[in-house]
């Protein structure tokens, strides 16, 4: 098919199904079609949906097809940025739709699917010329307009998955800051009558103990503010770009760290008041790695994807935005 195309012209495309290919590959994307067909007939850029008189670069945008969006940008934009739909919409206006099948292009979770449309419109804007921010579509709506108006749903839907997840963490973190307080203050074995001490202060692992302790608590009470941060925020579509995963991502990794720590501070404890009973020592301290192990493996998928999705994801590198 590639050896072919550079001799046809566009109504042998047209009838050949070429172009149908192209559209379909690229609301799918098909990285590999894709770039083989456009290294064979570079022109094909130019071709778009009669129907909607939307080019591929717009239905790149408007499927959220990244990758195909970055080889479709190697290509010059002048011309294609400044085209407009049969509704009258620009390539911004675009960006600023919501279609049902991005949902299956992002992180898992309504509140990473709205970062996810917060990052497209704000690359997309960033190759547009100024005007085009203020132009209307046939509705007379502007592309912020528009982004508001198509994401409304989803904006209720992020907040409602981060207010249920941010909420269950702090009951947790609440926990782990009252029953670590309560162990530093009652500490193993405790004080001494004539100084107040404590009665193991100059044993080595009391200070382990003492340590995790203070860790536990101050992680836990870290992760209590962030979540409580999270509960008081207004919900903006800015938010959900960075302020909000930010938090959730330091939320939930402080929460891990105090969880750890506290099982640290209770095998700690348990070696102060149980001094040479190994036997029984050592299997319950195996135990203790299982919860911190379980609860990490089970948020690290989650905390992991907010990282590179908040952090490591560019829809446009810089050689791509300007068409190198």
């Amino acid at each position: 098919m590639c050896e072919v195309l550079p001799g046809l012209n566009i109504h042998q495309l047209g009838k050949g199904k070429v172009i149908e290919a192209m559209i379909k590959a690229v609301k799918q994307g098909r990285v590999e079609f894709v770039t083989e067909m456009l290294k064979a007939c570079p022109d094909l850029v130019w071709y778009g949906e009669n129907s909607t008189n939307r080019s591929l670069f717009d239905l790149a945008i408007l499927h959220r097809q990244h990758e195909v969006f970055r080889i479709l940008c190697r290509s010059p934009l002048n011309t294609i940025i400044s085209k407009i739909d049969n509704d009258g919409n620009t390539i911004l206006h675009i960006s600023a739709m919501f279609e049902p099948s991005a949902r299956r292009n992002t992180v898992p979770g309504a509140a990473f699917l709205m970062q996810r449309e917060v990052q497209w419109y704000k690359e997309v804007e960033s190759i547009v010329p100024p005007f085009t921010l203020e132009s209307s579509n046939a509705d007379g709506k502007r592309p912020r307009e528009l982004f508001t108006e198509s994401h409304k749903e989803l904006v209720k839907e992020g907040e409602k998955w981060m207010k249920e997840t941010a909420s269950s963490c702090t009951v947790v973190a609440a926990l782990i800051v009252t029953i670590m307080f309560a162990a530093a203050i009652t500490v193993p074995g405790g004080n001494k009558q004539d100084s107040g001490l404590p009665t193991f202060l100059n044993e080595k692992v009391f200070m382990v103990f003492i340590i995790s302790d203070a860790l536990s608590l101050l992680s836990a009470s870290t992760s209590l503010l962030m979540f409580l941060g999270i509960l008081t925020s207004c919900y903006a579509e800015e938010d959900f770009l960075k302020s909000l995963p930010k938090k959730m991502i330091v939320g939930l990794s402080t929460l891990i760290l105090s969880i750890a720590t506290m099982m640290i501070t209770f095998c700690a404890s348990l070696f102060i008041i149980l001094p040479g009973k190994s036997r029984v020592v050592i299997p319950i301290i195996c135990l203790a790695i299982v919860p911190v192990t379980l609860f990490a493996w089970m948020q690290f998928h989650l905390l992991y994807d907010m990282v590179i999705s908040t952090y490591a994801s560019r829809i446009l590198d810089k050689k791509a935005k300007y068409g190198s």
